[in-house]
């Protein structure tokens, strides 16, 4: 198993791509902790892992609060013993475009898909340089590399602060035994992309940009964040994974 003995904190790991994740991190032998607003859908997955013989449980988790992040943090030590493995993995798309936006759907995605990076990798940052061989994966965008006229301009500025972010942090903290690394996914199979793909025209110009002609699914992108939390990337710091089916090739 590829990540056995470690610990696993997943935020948004209730649905899409946080639930793939958790599900093959735990199958790969880590214990999850699911932080997530959601938590039907998180104590689904839960329930699911620990049916299948792993060890996870559920922790309501808005990654806007700093006391709901200290709350996650503790009761993931406190069950498991540690935390090696944080994955920043919530996040909201935003809808529209610049002339429709308002401040309070800009600051609402920019605290979501930014603070929230910001807060739980400086609050899970004590216990993860206790592990000795940490590593924090941060689910960015392939937007966050490149610019787009198909997406909410609040997403792309915020994932881009998660993309520098990242690279700054990975540096800040590489003698300490924690490796920091982004994973910038292209459209991939979630209900976040299906909500925008209501626009039969948004839909068509999205696929006609995808070299491989179809989108992804959350299990591509959760094998990307296992190689990143495993100790198989040991060497492996401060850098972003693009899986998007050749879009950022062109």
């Amino acid at each position: 198993m590829r990540v056995a003995g470690k610990v696993a904190l997943v935020t948004g790991g209730a649905r899409g791509l946080g639930e793939a994740q958790s599900k093959l991190l735990a199958k790969e032998g880590a214990k999850v902790a699911i932080g997530d607003v959601l938590p039907e859908d998180g104590n689904r997955v839960a329930n699911d892992i620990n049916a299948s013989g792993g060890d996870a449980f559920f922790i309501h988790l808005d990654v806007t609060s700093e006391g709901e992040w200290q709350k996650a943090i503790d009761e993931t030590v406190s069950r498991f013993g540690k935390l090696d493995i944080l994955v920043n993995n919530a996040g909201v798309g935003g809808r529209g475009g610049l002339e429709d936006m308002t401040v309070e759907e800009w600051d609402h995605v920019m605290a979501v898909n930014a603070k929230g990076v910001f807060l739980g990798t400086k609050l899970s940052m004590p216990e993860m340089q206790k592990s000795g061989k940490a590593s924090i994966v941060n689910i960015s965008s392939q937007m966050g590399i490149v610019g787009s006229d198909t997406s909410n301009p609040a997403y792309t500025a915020s994932k881009a602060a998660v993309h520098v972010f990242t690279k700054s942090i990975a540096l800040r903290y590489a003698t300490k035994g924690v490796r920091v690394n982004s994973i910038h996914p292209g459209p991939i199979d979630t209900p976040m992309l299906r909500s925008g793909f209501d626009d039969p025209e948004r839909k068509q110009k999205v696929l006609a940009r995808i070299p491989m002609g179809r989108t992804g699914v959350p299990e591509e992108v959760a094998y990307g964040v296992l190689f990143l939390a495993s100790d198989e990337s040991s060497f492996i710091t401060g850098e972003g994974l693009v899986i998007d089916g050749g879009w950022m090739a062109q």
